[in-house]
């Protein structure tokens, strides 16, 4: 019974967290336009996608992993 002396603030804490990082990224515009940012990667070029990550002339890696 004494660890809902713990358990019971704690969880408050995580919950005023939640809803504060929640907020913060309404208030930052995360959510504003989510349907541009889903037809962007359809019509974009897909060599500008790809900027920054290795060079598509390399061969890609393949799993030691066997098949099941």
């Amino acid at each position: 019974m004494d660890i809902l002396f713990l358990l019971i603030p704690l969880s408050a804490v995580l919950v005023l967290g939640i809803v504060a990082m929640f907020g913060w990224a309404v208030h930052g515009g995360q959510f504003d336009d989510l349907e541009r940012e889903g037809q962007r990667l359809i019509a974009e070029d897909p060599e500008a996608l790809d900027e920054g990550q290795a060079s598509s002339e390399a061969a890609p890696q393949q799993s030691s992993r066997r098949p099941e």
